[in-house]
């Protein structure tokens, strides 16, 4: 994207604009430790790498098995985008009871360089007062349990009330950090983030219903009960029960234009 700076000689006579370009756009991804999956994870993640940097992006990873918290909250201060791949520690859930210090926010390595399996929950109160994103940021959570309403695998469907609340809870942290939405994708990609928030003027609304994996039939809406303001929107699979696997919570008409 570039922007249109104008100058004036020295004599007060406008002279012809000349393109400059915007400023690069820092998106940080993090894959926590998930053992034996962490290396898929890295491969999903390096893909979105990927999709970032074909869009000029500023990209900065930080893996499992140094995904410490110090390394995240370093890395992650300013960034217009924060990426999370990792577990999920919810709520609802069964791992009562709900407390802010360890639900809603990321797992990550406990130690460096000690394996895949190493693994503490920074939760949303951490998340809240230690990560400030940039003005308008965007989260997206992939491959995480309970973001967007969903069970972990295996564990049976949640009903609509308690997969609302967990989308609600999970996007309650990232949305003090500075970010305007929260995205979780369990299942998708995400090229049609940044092709909306790159190339588009469309709201966060449009830019979500935009991906190719969107089902719309059974959409589910609801204003949210933790962060003043927010509203979300849930696109679940009505062909398989309880697939509660895409989310999006914040400012909805918010147009990638003010994320620019």
């Amino acid at each position: 994207m570039f922007t249109i700076a104008l100058t004036v000689a020295a004599a007060g006579v406008a002279v012809e604009p000349q393109p400059v370009e915007a400023a690069q756009k820092k998106v940080v991804i993090v894959v926590g430790p998930v053992g034996s999956m962490t290396a898929g994870f890295k491969r999903y993640a390096n893909e979105v790498a990927e999709q970032a940097t074909k869009h000029g992006a500023k990209v900065i990873k930080v893996y499992s098995p140094n995904a410490t918290w110090a390394r995240v909250k370093r890395a992650a201060q300013g960034a217009n985008m924060l990426v999370y791949m990792g577990h999920g520690n919810g709520w609802p859930s069964p791992y009562g009871p709900f407390q802010r210090r360890t639900k809603n926010g990321m797992g990550l390595n406990a130690k460096a360089g000690k394996g895949n399996n190493n693994y503490v929950y920074y939760g949303e109160k951490i998340v809240a007062s230690e990560i400030n994103l940039a003005r308008n940021a965007v989260v997206l959570l992939m491959h995480v349990c309970y973001a967007s309403g969903n069970p972990e695998w295996g564990q049976k469907a949640p009903t609509k009330s308690v997969a609302k609340k967990r989308v609600d809870n999970f996007g309650a942290g990232f949305l003090r950090t500075g970010a305007k939405v929260v995205i979780a994708e369990t299942l998708g990609r995400s090229n049609y983030i940044f092709d909306g928030l790159f190339n588009s003027e469309k709201t966060m609304r449009e830019i979500f219903w935009s991906a190719p994996n969107a089902v719309r039939e059974h959409r589910m809406g609801f204003k949210s009960d933790r962060t003043p303001g927010a509203k979300a929107l849930m696109d679940p699979n009505p062909q398989i029960k309880g697939t509660y696997w895409r989310s999006i919570i914040g400012d909805l008409d918010m147009q990638a234009t003010a994320w620019r």
